[in-house]
């Protein structure tokens, strides 16, 4: 069909009413101005425009150029886009008129509406989903119709489904996948409480937001899309062959009466999805695939992916028994079961990281090992850590960075702290050694000796000294005693030289008057001296 002319397209954004008419108007004005004063005459162009200025979607342009206008609204909200169709309906992004938040909106075909009973029973179920709240459910607001199309108003949510994940980016890490599936375990396991039985549980049905959370899409409403009116031998289409996928072997002999461990067959056949990149069974007819979910268990996980953990292939494999019996009895368990799995792999992480510590640290410097960080500073002393003196006291290397609570120098890193405390009263200890050792230098025979004793003013002041170090370290003053008792300085050698100058001096005046033999004669010594006064005069 040829592109309308713009004056057509912009007559059929009128008779939608999806733009209010003002608005349309000043956004038209400002396209001209931007256009030369002229408005494009390219209707794309000018689509565009109204895209970018948020009045459009690129699915209303579409529409409107296969000169569509109706069926934009339902009740008081307005679609925005296609999300994706399913076997029993289509699922369409919405805006409420008055609030505008977004919700999704999943409209029921026409040609199930006329079946009462079954109208009946989807208001019952979805009013039941409706009162579900749990972080792993899309929650359900409304029910409401518009005349003949009846829908159900649910949560939006921004992301991708686990089958358009895979299928882009291929099979998942196995805590990734064993992550979702815990979460969608959970959410199950809250259904299972309240009495609902999904019935549809496959990746398509498992979003994952943009925050890593997994909800479960169609919770309450697939116990509807396998009854006697929607056999899966009867519909051969690509919709009922994602369903035929994930099928537990007792849900396709008789739907109605199926437990939760329909469910844990189906979460089990999406986690082999998950971990492989494909269905268990992804060969053959739809008639055989039923088949073979009856009869056989899958390859083996580890035939496409041989590192991957066998207590973790033996957990889905459990998930996946032909016999209901064989299987984990609830979601609930299912949840336990994967939970443990990623704690133990958690803590083989941090033990291999340890380890990897522990082996680089041998081979480099210590502060480097004890850092743990790109951003340590390796040999840089930490400030006020120890005295400023280098000619004494050695300095240390200090981590710099903050340490990963798995991080294997954290225990290092508390040792260190009280070897700080160690190393505070070492070099209190190696300071009172230093002044110790320039008591016994000051004192040694060899130092030079002084005109007068000073020995006991510079004993003073280095004592002084030495019993603050000694409190610092924890000494008690018997050692420092004993220390000084054994330090005492000898009797001074120039006292003995006095002694013997004294002597000298007896013995010559005793020798003097021996030899005159007149002691009467003694004031006669003082005759000498009489010239040397008359001489001075």
């Amino acid at each position: 069909m040829a592109t309308p002319s713009v004056k057509n397209f912009l007559e059929l954004v009128q008779r939608s009413q999806l733009v209010d008419p003002d608005k349309l108007r000043a956004t038209l004005l400002k396209c001209k101005a931007d256009h030369d004063d002229q408005l494009p005459t390219d209707t794309k162009v000018v689509a565009d425009y109204l895209v970018q200025a948020g009045l459009l979607t690129d699915w209303h342009c579409t529409k409107l150029f296969d000169r569509k206008h109706k069926g934009f609204f339902l009740g008081k909200y307005k679609l925005l886009g296609h999300i994706g169709t399913g076997g029993m309906s289509s699922v369409y992004l919405a805006e409420h008129v008055l609030m505008r938040r977004q919700r999704a909106i999943k409209v029921l075909p026409k040609s199930r509406v006329k079946d009462s009973s079954y109208l009946e029973r989807f208001h019952r179920e979805a009013q039941a989903t409706a009162s579900l709240e749990h972080p792993n459910v899309v929650r359900a607001y409304d029910v409401d119709n518009e005349g003949d199309t009846h829908y159900l108003v649910m949560e939006y949510v921004k992301g991708q489904d686990i089958q358009n994940i895979v299928n882009e980016q291929g099979a998942l890490s196995y805590t990734k996948a064993a992550d979702y599936m815990t979460q969608a375990a959970r959410g199950l396991a809250y259904s299972h409480g309240e009495g609902l039985i999904h019935r549809d549980v496959k990746p398509a049905n498992l979003l994952v937001d943009e925050e890593g959370v997994v909800k479960i899409l169609d919770l309450g409403l697939a116990l509807f899309s396998e009854d006697e009116n929607a056999s899966l031998t009867v519909f051969h289409n690509e919709n009922v062959l994602g369903t035929a996928d994930y099928l537990a072997p007792e849900q396709a002999i008789n739907s109605h009466e199926v437990d939760c461990r329909a469910d844990i067959y189906g979460l089990g056949c999406t986690f082999y999805f998950a971990l492989t990149g494909h269905a268990p069974f992804n060969e053959g007819t739809l008639a055989q695939r039923i088949a073979r979910h009856q009869t056989q268990m899958p390859p083996d996980i580890r035939d496409d992916r041989p590192d991957c953990p066998r207590d973790l292939v033996d957990i889905c494999v459990k998930m996946i028994q032909k016999k209901a019996d064989d299987r984990f009895q609830s979601c609930s368990e299912v949840a336990a079961a994967l939970e443990s799995w990623l704690t133990r792999q958690k803590e083989a992480v941090a033990v291999a990281e340890m380890e990897a510590s522990r082996s680089s640290a041998a081979t480099v410097p210590v502060g480097q090992a004890i850092a743990g960080h790109e951003s340590a500073s390796v040999g840089t002393p930490a400030s006020g850590a120890f005295p400023t003196s280098a000619n004494t006291l050695p300095q240390s290397p200090t981590p710099v960075g903050k340490i990963s609570p798995f991080d294997p120098a954290l225990e290092d890193t508390a040792t260190d702290k009280a070897r700080g405390t160690v190393i505070g009263r070492t070099n209190a200890k190696n300071l009172d050694d230093v002044l110790e050792v320039q008591i016994i230098e000051d004192n040694t025979p060899s130092a030079p000796s002084t005109p007068y004793d000073d020995s006991g003013t510079i004993n003073l002041g280095i004592e002084a000294e030495r019993s603050v170090a000694s409190r610092v370290r924890g000494r008690g003053s018997r050692s420092a005693k004993a220390s000084r008792s054994s330090n005492k300085p000898p009797f001074p050698v120039w006292a003995w030289g006095a002694i013997a100058a004294g002597l000298v001096v007896v013995v010559i005046i005793i020798t003097v008057l021996a030899s005159s033999g007149d002691a009467p004669q003694q004031p006669k010594q003082k005759a000498p001296e009489q010239p040397v006064r008359q001489s001075t005069a």
